[in-house]
């Protein structure tokens, strides 16, 4: 069952069943061989590194750049700043230089590698890089002097990026600021002018994607509740816009950076086929289950933009949609550009630059931008693991998928474990293409994906009731049959 989603868990933090739920966390981190902790040898090595950093001699601790972060988030990726330029912008982003820290092959890097990039899943974390690094001397905390590679890039009026330079530089962040936070500052009219144009270019950059016939899939936040009875309650939390513009700065960046690798012939690019028309036919199914309009002439990038994250039927339907996704990968090229470029969902070229300190590409992807705007040769190290990574990042993205998987499963049987024998409203979403006795279903309330299996052929894209046969949180496994 695809997730592709972010689940958290509020509790009370010592009842039984959030040590249940901690319990299973844990099971599922001792099956799949991950930890959350370094060998000796890479946290003394990252211990080493924090104290003896290789810094730049360019000084921009002059540029007042800000983070946005979710409450309490210490690995902090990214800084930014916006000013006006005639009539258009300049945005500063600075991003964590973990490579100030990291030397190519020392037990930090080779950890890393084998790692990939960082696991989440029900507010528990598998760092790609220990904590005394991707939380402390790396990270881009406030009122700290930190090495980054500052992005320079200009923006016209119309939110159309037009130059983009990267370097080398110190940089301080003058706070780490809350998207809740930052968007109550907004909405009662005391942010500050930095925000303003971040709402101004946020919104601008929106509209290019549309123009462009690209889509930001709106993924809603899904929080298991305990409630105070000890029993648990599906919610979903409500996405601010604040986060929708923020996420529009790194794409900018992202697609500058691709913008630079394409010109030279040489880097790493994340990519996404067209998505298969029999996966669009089955989420025109899904909206119609769901009882969502979606009218046949209307494009799947358009109808996207009309859900609101906040509805459990549109939630559900996001969800959904994460189908689509399938097939993103990573596409290295030196001299060839490779027939297949583009990140099919955002219409564009597009690198993974801003977020290194929780994903292993984008310090490669940085260094071949670095060097391409330096006019220095890109550094032999790079080059050599180019052509591992698409491997690495695969496989590392398989297992964040399956970790998160996991303890979406996980959530849901706790969620459900005390309903066995209820009765369900649902819709056939899609049917096993060898087994017609077996598929997809979405349920309504609470607003989950399952499988179910049935005696007969399964009546696809018919509302059906189904009865709950097994919810148990110890093996994860939710199952339903047709009632």
């Amino acid at each position: 069952m695809p997730s592709n989603r972010v689940v958290k868990v509020r509790s009370t933090g010592d009842s039984v069943t959030a040590q249940e739920m901690r319990d299973g966390i844990a099971a599922i981190q001792e099956e799949m061989k991950v930890s959350a902790s370094f060998p000796d040898e890479v946290e003394r090595a990252a211990a080493e590194a924090a104290k003896n950093p290789r810094l730049p001699e360019l000084d921009r601790t002059d540029i007042e750049l800000v983070t946005i972060d979710p409450e309490g988030a210490q690995d902090l990726d990214q800084a930014m700043h916006i000013e006006r330029s005639g009539d258009g912008y300049v945005v500063h982003y600075a991003i964590a230089d973990v490579a100030a820290f990291v030397t190519p092959g020392d037990p930090v890097d080779v950890e890393a590698n084998r790692r990939g990039e960082t696991l989440y899943g029900a507010d528990s974390k598998i760092p790609l890089h220990p904590p005394v690094l991707s939380e402390g001397a790396a990270s881009l905390l406030p009122d700290q002097v930190r090495p980054a590679l500052l992005w320079t890039i200009q923006v016209d009026e119309v939110g159309e990026g037009t130059d983009v330079q990267v370097e080398r530089a110190l940089v301080r962040s003058r706070a780490q600021l809350t998207y809740e936070a930052v968007q109550a500052d907004l909405d009662a009219g005391r942010a500050d002018e930095m925000i303003g144009l971040l709402k101004e270019v946020g919104e601008l950059r929106l509209a290019r994607e549309a123009a462009r016939g690209g889509v930001s899939l709106p993924l809603p936040e899904q929080e298991l509740v305990e409630t105070d009875d000890g029993h648990w309650e599906l919610e979903f939390r409500r996405l601010t816009p604040v986060e929708s513009w923020n996420a529009q700065i790194s794409l900018l960046t992202g697609m500058g950076a691709a913008s630079l690798m394409v010109y030279a012939r040489v880097g790493i690019l994340r990519t996404l086929p067209p998505a298969d028309p029999r996966d669009v036919q089955r989420l025109h199914r899904t909206a119609r289950a769901l009882g969502i309009e979606w009218p046949a002439e209307q494009l799947y990038p358009d109808f996207i933009r009309t859900l609101d994250p906040s509805r459990p039927t549109h939630a559900a339907m996001i969800v959904a949609c994460t189908r689509l996704l399938r097939g993103a990968g990573y596409v290295t090229f030196n001299g060839e550009l490779p027939e297949q470029a583009q990140h099919s969902a955002l219409a564009s070229e597009y690198a993974h630059v801003t977020a290194p300190l929780r994903r292993l590409a984008d310090r490669y992807a940085g260094e071949v931008c670095v060097a391409l705007c330096a006019g220095t040769e890109v550094p032999e190290w790079v080059l050599a693991a180019m052509p591992g990574l698409p491997d690495t990042m695969t496989s590392s993205g398989r297992r964040a998928n399956q970790y998160e998987n996991a303890v979406v499963d996980l959530c849901e049987a706790e969620l459900l474990h005390e309903r066995v024998g209820e009765s369900f409203a649902a819709v056939v979403v899609d049917l096993d293409d060898k087994d017609r006795t077996k598929g997809d279903i979405t349920i309504k309330d609470p607003a989950i994906e399952a499988t179910v299996t049935s005696e007969h052929e399964l009546p696809l894209g018919d509302e059906v009731t189904v009865e709950l046969v097994q919810a148990d949180p110890t093996t994860r496994k939710v199952e339903f049959g047709l009632a």
